[in-house]
């Protein structure tokens, strides 16, 4: 009778297995057949290059004019005794230097979602140019500017990143670390201290990312959604001059806010907050 039980047990458990692997894997397709059209624009649209090197070519302008005010910094965390320090400037890597689409075209094809397989891609060291970033970091290092590469990259990948950046022929000085990556000398994904470390040498003209916390500190950036929407107009006299976002229909804290920072566990419960965030607010109140 205990060994019947045992049986019955196991084969109840089995199938309570199953069942959440398959709602699991009911989910993990469901979230890749919906980002397949965010891939798909950044991949093919003439639109979506057309705004990055719009980008680029504001920033270059920007550039000029930090040039010539001493008195022009991006970074919040520079607050002082800057005016005669050198210039520089700070760019994130994913997506605001390196062009990753094909990794998310990738996994979308093997059914799989980021990490797997983001290390190997790293590894690869195969990832394209944005457009406009050549132009413009040929540009700034013409004017003398430091180039910093601040990214969230795991630091296992710092050799691979570092030939790839090298490959497609973007500056990237060897006189000092200009590449700093995530748990490096123990940095966390927040950035902050990293730009203090650039801040303390270099006065930071700009800086370009495709996130915000590639302008400002992390917990600043972990909101709910509108929260987090109105960090964009507090900081509205930053964009455009001296801050310059790429934009990212593709992955992002944009989409954590949607959930409150906290994914769901199933995909009914993932379509009712999508939805939720897509109904129209009441003007009238």
């Amino acid at each position: 009778m205990k060994s019947r039980n045992l049986i019955y047990f196991c084969l109840i458990l089995c199938a309570f297995i199953d069942n959440i692997n398959a709602k699991e894997k009911e989910l993990d397709n469901s979230l890749q057949a919906q980002s397949m059209l965010s891939v798909l624009y950044a991949q093919s649209s003439a639109e979506y290059e057309a705004s990055n090197i719009q980008t680029y070519v504001n920033a270059k302008s920007a550039l000029d004019r930090a040039l010539n005010d001493l008195g022009w910094t991006a970074a919040i965390e520079q607050k002082e005794n800057f005016k005669n320090k050198p210039p520089a400037i700070i760019l994130d890597i994913d997506e605001t230097v390196l062009n990753n689409i094909p990794f998310q075209a990738r996994a979308i094809i093997n059914g799989q979602s980021y990490p797997t397989g983001w290390l190997e891609w790293m590894l690869e060291e195969s990832s394209d140019a944005v457009a406009g970033v050549s132009d413009f970091l040929e540009y700034a290092q013409s004017k003398g500017v430091k180039i910093f590469y601040v990214t969230n990259r795991i630091a296992v990948a710092e050799d691979a990143t570092r030939n790839n950046i090298q490959k497609l022929g973007l500056p990237l000085d060897t006189d000092r670390d200009v590449l700093l990556m995530k748990n490096e000398n123990g940095w966390t994904s927040d950035k902050v201290s990293r730009r203090e470390l650039v801040a303390k040498d270099y006065r930071i003209l700009l800086l370009i990312g495709d996130q915000l916390g590639d302008f400002l500190p992390l917990d600043e950036t972990t909101l709910e959604l509108d929260s987090r929407k109105n960090l964009a107009e507090t900081y509205d006299h930053m964009w455009g001059s001296k801050w310059f976002m790429i934009t990212n229909p593709m992955y992002g804290r944009w989409e954590a806010s949607i959930y409150n920072n906290e994914y769901p566990d199933t995909e009914d419960e993932l379509m009712q907050m999508r939805l939720k965030a897509l109904e129209l607010k009441d003007k009238t109140n």
